[in-house]
């Protein structure tokens, strides 16, 4: 009988491997490939959430591995700081000269207002870049609920309705370059099963049981389960989900500070948690696997739970990749 790994054992228990005691116990291993080892001079890489925490961190490594960024977020101000900073970090990228240095381009879109996320995927059509890998980073944990203009709940039209909808409107990009396509998720996503969205269902909780949290692992849940289909309906383009474990950002300190107080001592840095989604922009591996759920570069199960699992059906899934078509279309 094949004994457990060490990262086996790391994820099983769940503080170690989503800690930066995981991190840092399998970032030692011998076929862990330092991100400065990785080039994507020439590669274009589109960030939505680049402003703070995972995003920033993810946007800094890539800018340092040479590639072109065009960075997403919601508020102009913000979004051209944040941008200016990640010039700064690495000015022109790896292995750069006056010819060949990298760009840094801005877009301003709310993921969660449909029309705003048409028009910026016309930008970028309009803008003669290539795409290579798109990251879908943005959304944030709120404690009370938001919406959209077109009425949805912002968690899931910014987390779900709207990557799902710049993903459809990149396809024609992303299949040219045989590109990626990266999702941020979270391992909070575990304690919840996929949704059964018969009739007139929702992915949004309704306002009287409305939990954050438990509304963020549903989005969450659906993400790691549309990145599958993905995978399956489009062989040209690769697929990943992944999560960064728990990581010191600014949206864990303004969305859960209990937790961040109590796991101050053993949480990740941004760019730990970053790590995995540099690494699937760069890595061969990437490029020749799909629909998969990574963290810390490793292949993770999707669930943890028997019951997570039993609810995980085809007639399920169907379900949502129609729930979350139709809402993508809303104001096509």
């Amino acid at each position: 009988m094949k004994l457990p790994s060490v990262d086996d054992v790391l994820d099983a228990f769940v503080i170690p491997g989503f800690s930066k005691i995981g991190y840092a116990v399998r970032s030692r291993a011998s076929d862990w490939k330092p991100l400065d080892s990785y080039s994507l001079r020439d590669k274009t890489v589109v960030v939505t959430g680049h402003t703070s925490g995972i995003g920033f961190a993810t946007a800094v490594a890539l800018r340092a591995m040479g590639a072109s960024l065009y960075l997403v977020g919601r508020d102009e101000q913000r979004s051209n700081e944040a941008a200016d900073r990640i010039r700064e970090s690495a000015p022109g990228g790896a292995g750069s000269s006056s010819s060949s240095a990298s760009s840094v381009t801005v877009g301003v879109a709310d993921m969660g207002e449909l029309s705003q996320v048409r028009e910026l995927a016309e930008r970028i059509a309009a803008s003669g870049t290539r795409v290579d890998v798109l990251v879908h980073n943005a959304g944030a944990l709120l404690k009370q609920r938001a919406r959209t203009s077109w009425g949805e709940d912002q968690i899931v039209a910014s987390q779900v309705v709207g990557p799902h909808l710049l993903t459809s409107l990149l396809l024609p990009m992303l299949r040219d370059t045989h590109g990626r396509v990266i999702t941020v998720s979270s391992g909070g996503m575990y304690p919840v099963g996929l949704p059964y969205l018969a009739g007139d269902r929702s992915l949004a909780m309704p306002d009287a049981a409305y939990d954050g949290t438990k509304q963020y692992a549903i989005a969450k849940r659906a993400q790691v389960t549309l990145n599958e289909m993905w995978a399956a309906r489009e062989p040209q383009v690769h697929f990943h989900a992944m999560h960064p474990g728990w990581a010191d950002t600014p949206g864990v300190a303004s969305s859960i500070p209990g937790f961040r107080k109590v796991m101050l001592p053993v949480l990740r840095s941004s760019a730990e948690g970053a790590d995995t989604v540099a690494w699937l922009a760069a890595d061969d591996l990437a490029g020749t696997t799909s629909g998969r759920f990574w963290c810390d570069r490793h292949v993770r199960p999707i669930h943890k739970l028997p019951a997570t699992k039993k609810r995980d059906t085809p007639e399920a899934r169907e379900l949502l990749w129609n729930w979350v078509e139709r809402g993508a279309q809303t104001l096509a």
